[in-house]
Formats: structure tokens, C-alpha cells, sequence
């Protein structure tokens, strides 16, 4: 008996982290009007960029038919209840990170799903292939007619 339950323990000991961690990385798309609330100035100035028109520019295109594969690079989340490429598209799923005790911490946002956004983020949809272009992170990180305007600049 006692063998038994020292197996179900130490089972439980290494299943269940396993269990949290799967739990944990189910995160959800919040929406763009959820981070707008915290980040008034990004948002306003993420309205005006090419990234936040993607969708509608996709659907107005005189050269290529729209379609539900546009909507990968074109929408977030490939949804077309999330259209233009918002917050979350780089960012990452909102819904662990985005509350203010979480998101005040960098660590404990990106514990809770925060992307920071990289080269990496640029080339899931900035491919070079296509009528997709390259782009060079680094050199467009403070483009404010692509991304955003940072309440606190990037250096």
C-alpha cells in the first residue's frame, strides 16, 4: 500500500506541472480595443499604420482575389474578427498577460504569453516570397507609418 501511494505521488509530482503548463499556454486573443485601455498612445497611433488597414487593403487589392488564405498575414489570429494586424499578431494571445499586476512585470507578462516582438515575428508573414516583402526589424522597429508610436521610444 505504501508503495503504491509513493508511485501515485511521484506520479502526480510529474504530471501535474505538465498539466499547468499545457493549461497556461492556452491563451486567447483579447482584441485590440482590450490593450487600448493601457496603451492609449501605441493604439491611437497603431490606427494609422499600414499594419492596422491589412485586411481592408487585401480586400481592395486590384491585383490578387481575396480570400480566407489572405487572412494569415492580413488579420490577426487568421480571423476575420480580428482584422488589420494587431497588438496580439506580434505581441502574442492577451488574455494571461493583459491585466495591469501581470503586465507591469516584463518577466511575468512574458511568463503569461508575451511575444516581445523580434525578426522572427516580421518573417511569419514577411516572407519574401510572393507579393510578400523582407523587412530588416531592426530598421523598422521606430517605422511609424508600419507599427507604432511608444509611449517610451525604442533605443
Amino acid at each position: 500500500m505504501k508503495k503504491t501511494l509513493k508511485w501515485a505521488i511521484a506520479g502526480l509530482v510529474a504530471v501535474v506541472p505538465l498539466a499547468l503548463s499545457a493549461q497556461a499556454a492556452n491563451y486567447t486573443y483579447v482584441g485590440a480595443k482590450k490593450c487600448k485601455m493601457c496603451h492609449h498612445v501605441e493604439y491611437t497611433s497603431w490606427q494609422t499604420t499600414t499594419h492596422a488597414k491589412a485586411t481592408d487593403v487585401a480586400k481592395a487589392s486590384k491585383t490578387r482575389k481575396y480570400g480566407p488564405e489572405c487572412l494569415k498575414c492580413h488579420a490577426t489570429n487568421h480571423d476575420a474578427n480580428m482584422p488589420g494586424v494587431q497588438c496580439e499578431a506580434c505581441h502574442g494571445p492577451g488574455s494571461a498577460y493583459k491585466k495591469f499586476p501581470i503586465m507591469k512585470d516584463r518577466a511575468k507578462a512574458v511568463a503569461n504569453g508575451l511575444n516581445i516582438p523580434s525578426q522572427a515575428t516580421c518573417n511569419q508573414c514577411h516572407t519574401g516570397q510572393g507579393h510578400s516583402h523582407k523587412v530588416d526589424f531592426k530598421k523598422e522597429i521606430n517605422n511609424k507609418k508600419a507599427i507604432h508610436k511608444f509611449k517610451h521610444p525604442i533605443k
